[in-house]
């Protein structure tokens, strides 16, 4: 995606010029002593290959073809023995931070909602000792209430270093803990609490007062609740069966045993029953083994250079999300600090932040960091819409050192200068030293990936996985700046095409092998808790005794062994005409137009064409509506049917939907004022569309759209 130079002829010649004439008298020089020639050797090499000549058999990486990786170190074969491995290597190295809060206070927006705004200090560390001895306590005391080895509890709480800390505890002593979303609704979380038979519970105060109060009565089993944070609250408040313990009394109880009771875990015990974020309905637990996750963070671990102690990890998505908490253990297990902040008080702009204190990542200073595409898409748009307001010659100036550098990292070079001069203050948006950047959760689009590697300096690791494989699938290789691919295999893996022929893919297909994903390997979990019937419909056992996850995307591998997500099998709509429409890939060719912050597409099998709901971004819209004469606020915009129209045609007409067939482009569309959050419940924590939610909440409008009403 280039970016047009609107700036005066003479002056772009003149800078061109400049710009040549410094590349040509530098280039020898630093080609001979940057290391560019074997970055561009591993960029084009062949990262993974078929294990034989049959088309349906695996590909696996080049780095670990004759057999499969499945431990980061040799003898850790559980989840505590790799975290006291660390606290062995690393006792006195900072390994989790807490930012204090100096003060909160409400301010009154001018439409009069009230936003709390919070001034916060510096990161408190806790060393790797602190962080061991701390989760064994509170293990100890979690014991002596009476949980017990193999018998679950469950974690429902916000991203925070009590979180990772009480995991900790729990693999330790052979809790299978299990994870819930802190935006579930009250039936999904009644549903997992209750399936799960979970007499403890680990949480905080806000979400205790805000959604499991309400649930208590629904979950007769539940004992103990343990807060994260305070002191117990009012006992009279809650069931006589209910006792409400603060994690600091149940850590002194802890401290007072004697002895760590037996049996310890066995790589094959329960580490984690992790509930999926419930796309297309009630949330599903997976069962996750202890060497289901250590085989699937060893292959992540690989794929990240030079992970180590000078590394620093921002954590902030939900850790009841397979990416988040595999992120920290990787790099818990290499000695990497890790401190924690939340999408309200990550940035400068954060909704939370005072305006002219810092953000999160201003004070932390991350190295490495995890996104979602929903979160990378929003910084995009933001930085593109401000790059938009300037004046003519600052934009041509960011404009010219944009494509000129596109054209430097596709040849494996970097630009220093550049880096230094115009993309300076866009990187320190995220702290200014980011190293890694790693998105996963969902497809990232090229124009958004391309972005991202420009403007914060760093390489994008697009990866792919599910919480049936631990998160662990593919990740993109640092040196590979090619767009819109996931990347090879992970040494833990590998992956091979089945052939799907209702949506015309084959792994016999020229140029590329096509078909559904299969990933197998020691990262595959062990299958839905108490769901025998879905385990056996979406996981294989070959002959071999590997497990295997069907995933129901559509990939393709390309000649260098990287893999292309290209399709969804559930996504795939038949027309009434016979034409088959991939919502996805229509989702995933308009998002990035500047009028759409958010877009899901719809279509009726007995219908003859596609229809779509847009959140349209604000500024875009309000533009749109002042060029045709219409006035408003912006709710009264979106139920606007001139306004519907005109964004619809917006959408027809711009390059984007070039790439899809006339067929495909939503032929009516309605305007949504509110986003779509995970606490809505239209999408899931990570941002991927809940469709049958998104069906419900909209009847109407289809039945509108489709001319019932």
């Amino acid at each position: 995606m280039q970016i047009k130079e609107d700036i005066n002829p003479v002056l772009r010649h003149i800078l061109h010029f400049l710009m040549w004439f410094y590349g040509v008298i530098t280039f020898v020089p630093w080609f001979l002593l940057s290391g560019a020639s074997e970055r561009q050797r591993r960029a084009t090499r062949v990262k993974a290959k078929p294990v034989s000549a049959d088309p349906s058999g695996p590909y696996r990486s080049v780095d670990s073809f004759h057999s499969l990786a499945s431990s980061l170190y040799p003898g850790c074969d559980t989840l505590d023995k790799v975290f006291q491995h660390a606290t062995e290597l690393f006792p006195t190295k900072p390994c989790l931070g807490t930012r204090e809060v100096l003060s909160e206070e409400d301010e009154i927006q001018p439409n009069g909602k009230v936003f709390k705004k919070v001034i916060l200090g510096k990161y408190n560390w806790m060393s790797y000792e602190e962080a061991y001895l701390t989760a064994s306590n509170f293990g100890g005391g979690l014991s002596a209430l009476g949980q017990k080895p193999r018998s679950t509890i469950a974690i429902f709480c916000e991203t925070r270093a009590e979180w990772i800390i009480s995991a900790q505890a729990c693999f330790m002593y052979n809790f299978p803990l299990v994870t819930l979303y802190a935006t579930l609704g009250g039936p999904a979380i009644a549903h997992g609490l209750n399936e799960t038979e979970v007499t403890h519970i680990i949480t905080s105060k806000e979400l205790l007062q805000n959604k499991l109060k309400s649930i208590l009565p629904q979950v007769p089993l539940l004992r103990h609740i343990i807060l994260v944070d305070g002191n117990s609250s009012q006992q009279t408040a809650y069931p006589n069966n209910i006792t409400v313990h603060s994690m600091a009394a149940v850590q002194d109880l802890g401290a007072k045993q004697a002895t760590k009771p037996q049996p310890s875990p066995l790589p094959h015990d329960i580490a984690v029953i992790m509930y999926t974020s419930g796309s297309t309905g009630l949330p599903k637990g997976v069962m996750i083994s202890h060497s289901n996750i250590i085989a699937g963070i060893t292959g992540m671990a690989q794929r990240i250079p030079n992970l180590g102690e000078t590394d620093t990890y921002i954590g902030y998505l939900p850790l009841a999300h397979v990416l988040e908490l595999s992120a920290e253990l990787v790099c818990l297990s290499r000695g990497c600090r890790v401190g924690y902040s939340s999408p309200q008080t990550l940035s400068d702009q954060s909704t939370k932040i005072k305006k002219g204190s810092k953000g999160d990542a201003s004070e932390l200073q991350p190295t490495l960091m995890a996104a979602v595409p929903e979160i990378m898409d929003r910084i995009y748009k933001n930085v593109m819409s401000k790059v938009a307001s300037m004046s003519p010659v600052q934009k041509g100036l960011f404009s010219l050192a944009y494509n000129y550098k596109m054209k430097q990292i596709s040849r494996g070079y970097s630009t220093p200068v550049c880096d230094r001069i115009v993309f300076r203050k866009v990187r320190k948006l995220l702290g200014g030293k980011l190293r890694v950047l790693l998105s996963g959760g969902a497809p990232l689009s090229a124009a958004t990936q391309r972005f991202m590697n420009i403007c914060f300096c760093c390489p994008v690791g697009q990866g792919y996985g599910l919480t049936e494989t631990c998160g662990a699938g593919t990740i993109t290789e640092m040196c590979d700046y090619s767009t819109g691919r996931v990347g090879a295999p992970l040494v833990c893996c590998e992956i091979k095409l089945k052939n799907w022929q209702e949506g015309g893919y084959f792994n016999t297909d020229e140029p590329y092998p096509r078909g559904e994903i299969l990933i197998g390997g020691p990262n595959v979990t062990m299958g839905y808790y108490k769901n025998e019937q879905k385990t056996k419909e979406d996981f294989l056992v070959d002959k071999n005794g590997q497990r295997w996850f069907c995933t129901g995307d559509i990939g393709e591998f390309h000649c260098d062994g990287c893999l292309k997500i290209i399709d969804r099998k559930k996504d795939l709509v038949k027309l009434q005409a016979g034409e088959y429409v991939s919502l996805g890939k229509v989702e995933a060719a308009l998002k990035n137009l500047p009028i759409v912050d958010n877009i899901c597409a719809y279509a009726n099998s007995d219908q003859s064409y596609v229809i779509g709901f847009v959140v349209p971004n604000q500024k875009e819209l309000v533009r749109l509506a002042e060029k045709k004469g219409v006035q408003g606020s912006f709710e009264s915009l979106c139920n606007n049917p001139i306004m519907e129209k005109e964004v619809q045609r917006v959408l027809a007409e711009s390059p984007a939907a070039a790439t899809l067939e006339k067929f495909e482009i939503p032929a009516k569309i309605r305007l949504v004022s509110e986003p779509w959050t995970p606490e809505t419940g239209l999408v899931t924590d990570a941002f991927k569309l809940k469709r049958k939610e998104l069906k419900s909440h909209y009847q109407e409008d289809i039945e509108r759209m489709y001319g019932g009403k």
